[in-house]
């Protein structure tokens, strides 16, 4: 049978939990030998797998040599003989008719990324204004925007919304929206095939707006700094729009030209930190509301109160409960609410400097007293370096809440950050060590 054979494939292919959560429910049938109908439990499913799952059932039929036939998704709260047949959604950049077609520089976006989708607080205020006024052409923020947060903030949520607006809006603007690493990889294949000159033009004279997100992933490709530090002249001179995106400030991204470091903060620069307490019940409120989960305010605040940090977590958490729901057709309660943070959060022991502190210096056998000590030997240095990285990464205080806790003030916690950030980044040993201590962590405690 076509769809076992499917199955078996997928299994190999997805994560477990990924598989029985959506996978297992979902049956099978081929109709006139052209048609693979599968058929969900509910709207919710049939919508949430093809999104996710279609070019991977695509995928398997390729392998098993049967790319003709076509699959249809049908949802049996849907009337007989009412599949849906949806087709992978395909993005076109947003160019004049004679700018090339370079599909390897556009970010696909996500439909949901738009600006009304966006939950505004104290958090991320500057950030949305600062990317609303460049997708409305405005200049009240200048023409440069850098925004910097950490993974599951929202940086990729306010740049596609902007591409959505710009797509929507000014359609005849020339959008430029990429990674820095598919930038390099795109001048590569340009010097590779002697069409430099393409590359140039593209970025030179056929681009109104430039997205680049991850440009800390720039740091010792000097070639691409190089030719986008030349584009960036020419574009901010002739009144063009720029947004960049990265975890790091620019002063923090280390092996990088004074140049494009120089242009990197010639603009606005503003950070997208954690939401507060508010904001994430506003943002799970909403999530709920998208996926038609009903929750009650009790257990909205719980959530609030459980997931920090990163927003993917929220999603991931409303989409289980959502697949929950729809499957044992019972609404949500705590103890589903409970199992479901466990298996995305983890047990969510609260972390503190005071907790990384002792951790790492059970590690690295060494006395915590010493850690807090003015000893600047390197046995003790680099553990505390180290400890003070971690505490930046894993808790939401400020530097110098964090620089008390070592008896040391603000300047020297950015000193200790930017010295780890750059031996993780020189060294693929401390690299490697660094990556153990924070797998470790995260296990044990948190």
């Amino acid at each position: 049978m076509l769809w076992r054979k499917i199955t078996e494939i997928l299994a190999e292919k997805l994560p477990e939990s990924a598989y029985s959560l959506w996978i297992t429910p979902l049956s099978g049938k081929v109709k006139d030998n052209l048609t693979l109908e599968i058929i969900c439990p509910d709207t919710f499913f049939r919508s949430w797998v093809t999104e996710k799952y279609l070019s991977t059932i695509q995928e398997a039929l390729h392998t098993l040599g049967r790319s003709e036939v076509r699959p249809t998704f049908r949802a049996t709260t849907a009337e007989p003989g009412k599949s849906l047949a949806l087709a992978a959604p395909t993005v076109e950049p947003v160019r004049l008719p004679d700018m090339p077609r370079v599909k390897s520089s556009i970010r696909t976006l996500h439909p949901r990324f738009t600006f009304d989708e966006f939950i505004i607080g104290n958090c991320n205020i500057m950030a949305h204004s600062a990317c609303t006024d460049i997708a409305m052409n405005d200049s009240s923020v200048g023409r440069c925007v850098y925004l910097k947060a950490g993974t599951g903030l929202g940086k990729s949520h306010l740049t596609h919304a902007v591409a959505h607006h710009i797509i929507e809006h000014r359609p005849s603007a020339r959008l430029n929206y990429l990674t820095a690493q598919q930038l390099t990889a795109e001048m590569v294949k340009n010097i590779k095939n002697n069409t430099m000159n393409h590359f140039k033009n593209k970025y030179h004279k056929e681009c109104d707006v430039l997205l680049i997100e991850d440009v800390h992933t720039l740091a010792g490709r000097l070639k691409t700094q190089a030719e986008l530090s030349e584009a960036l002249d020419i574009l901010l001179e002739t009144g063009k729009k720029i947004i960049f995106t990265s975890s790091m400030a620019p002063r923090e991204i280390p092996d990088i030209d004074a140049a494009i470091r120089s242009r990197l903060s010639s603009g606005l620069i503003t950070t997208i930190n954690p939401p507060s307490m508010d904001t994430r019940i506003k943002i799970i409120r909403r999530k709920a509301d998208v996926n038609s989960l009903y929750l009650n305010e009790e257990q909205i605040i719980y959530l609030a109160e459980n997931i920090k940090g990163d927003i993917r977590q929220v999603e991931s958490t409303i989409v289980s409960l959502k697949a929950q729901v729809s499957l044992m057709k019972t609404p949500p309660d705590f103890t589903m609410i409970k199992e479901t943070l466990t298996n995305i959060v983890g047990n969510n022991r609260q972390l503190s400097p005071v907790v990384i502190r002792d951790f790492i210096a059970g590690q690295f056998k060494v006395d915590v007293a010493e850690l807090s000590s003015k000893s600047r030997k390197q046995s003790l240095a680099f553990p505390r370096q180290l400890a003070m990285y971690l505490s930046r990464k894993y808790t939401e205080l400020p530097l110098a809440d964090i620089g008390k806790v070592f008896n040391r003030d603000h300047s020297t916690v950015v000193h200790s950050i930017r010295v780890i950030t750059d031996k993780r980044t020189r060294n693929t040993s401390i690299r490697r060590q660094v990556e153990f201590l924070e797998e470790k962590l995260e296990k044990n405690l948190l």
